[in-house]
């Protein structure tokens, strides 16, 4: 397991990483209701308010005692799930009417998925090669 001190020095190196990764797909997937501006908020405060427990929390409390496969296991259902929440309570919470969860949130919530998906590949990537120490 990396030492916290690892931990903290990876946090903005892979923030912005991430935010790299995931910003094009939340711009081009999210529903059009939803302005440019409001698309890279949310591709910067999702990954700012998720991130931090993935990388300094998540690790300490499961990874020692349970391994690296859960920990991995469960931050990223961790990671889409609480930015799925939080985008919904930010951003569409009593503004849907009737509606309920209709065609353009399953399609928010789908593109926040596979946004964390596709950042999850290239910095596992980089960590079997070496390029990240933990």
């Amino acid at each position: 397991m990396p030492s916290s001190l690892e931990l903290w020095k990876f946090l903005i190196f892979g923030y912005v990483v991430t935010v790299a990764l995931e910003m094009p797909v939340l711009l081009l997937g999210l529903s059009r209701q939803h302005s440019l501006r409001r698309r890279v908020l949310a591709a910067l405060w999702l990954n700012a308010c998720s991130y931090p427990i993935v990388i300094l929390v998540l690790p300490q409390i499961l990874w020692a005692p349970l391994g690296r496969t859960v920990y991995l296991v469960v931050a990223e259902i961790f990671a889409p799930a609480s930015e799925c929440a939080l985008f919904y309570l930010a951003f569409l919470h009593g503004t849907r009417g009737s509606e309920g969860f209709g065609r353009s949130v399953v399609r928010d919530f789908a593109t926040i998925v596979l946004a964390n998906l596709i950042s999850f590949g290239p910095i596992e990537i980089a960590r079997q090669i070496g390029w990240v120490n933990w």
